[in-house]
């Protein structure tokens, strides 16, 4: 577990591929009681410590969560995400099709809980939710291109489902087409960075999560 940033009231955390933000069927240690456990040897504080989980990140996905180590900054937080006050951005690398180099892309997105996947339509479907982001390349090889991310709506696998939807699917996520998964079993989506103001100083937050350590991602981001 890396952090990579703290005070008072927020802690935040660079997640692996291979970690989960909350207890799920497998019944793997989540990220919010590693981190309970680390705060409570740092400080040596007796009894229980409390950690919020303010938002979450598919397991397959690395980079920024947020993380609450008080109440009230958990409450502010939670309403922040819902309000979309909290802005994220995220670095994908995805098959190099001959894609525009910037964009904003709308679609309706309908989520199937039984597969967990979800499916975009150029036009409105019943049940759909309307999906917007905006992306833009930022770096090339031969075989991929590094994209910039930005959500203005947040949809279940909303990044995957809409750049898997304009035929550049996530690196490594075979759930929406790509051919081959990676190595460590995740997909090439970096949640890279948060902006906010913070809910108790309300001066403004920026953090930024360093890529995987991953010889494509070195290359792509170098000179950046």
């Amino acid at each position: 577990m890396t952090v990579i940033y703290e005070d008072n009231h927020i802690i935040a955390v660079n997640k692996t591929c291979n970690e989960i933000v909350q207890g799920d069927k497998t019944g793997d240690e989540p990220l919010s009681e590693t981190l309970k456990k680390w705060l409570k040897e740092k400080y040596n504080k007796p009894g229980n410590v409390f950690v919020g989980v303010t938002h979450r990140l598919d397991r397959p996905t690395s980079g920024i969560v947020l993380f609450a180590k008080t109440s009230k900054a958990l409450t502010r937080l939670n309403e922040m995400f819902r309000t979309g006050e909290v802005k994220k951005t995220y670095w994908a690398l995805v098959k190099n099709k001959k894609i525009a180099p910037e964009a904003e892309l709308t679609h309706w997105l309908v989520r199937n809980e039984k597969q967990n996947k979800s499916y975009a339509y150029d036009q409105e479907k019943p049940a759909s939710k309307k999906a917007i982001l905006h992306y833009q390349v930022l770096a090339q090889s031969d075989n991929y291109s590094l994209l910039e991310v930005d959500l203005k709506t947040g949809r279940h696998h909303q990044i995957r489902c809409q750049l898997a939807k304009i035929g550049a699917p996530i690196k490594g996520d075979l759930k929406y087409g790509f051919d081959r998964s990676n190595p460590d079993g995740g997909i090439s989506l970096h949640a890279r960075r948060v902006r906010f103001i913070h809910p108790v100083s309300k001066e403004e937050v920026v953090i930024e999560a360093p890529v995987p350590e991953d010889n494509l991602w070195r290359s792509l981001v170098q000179g950046l």
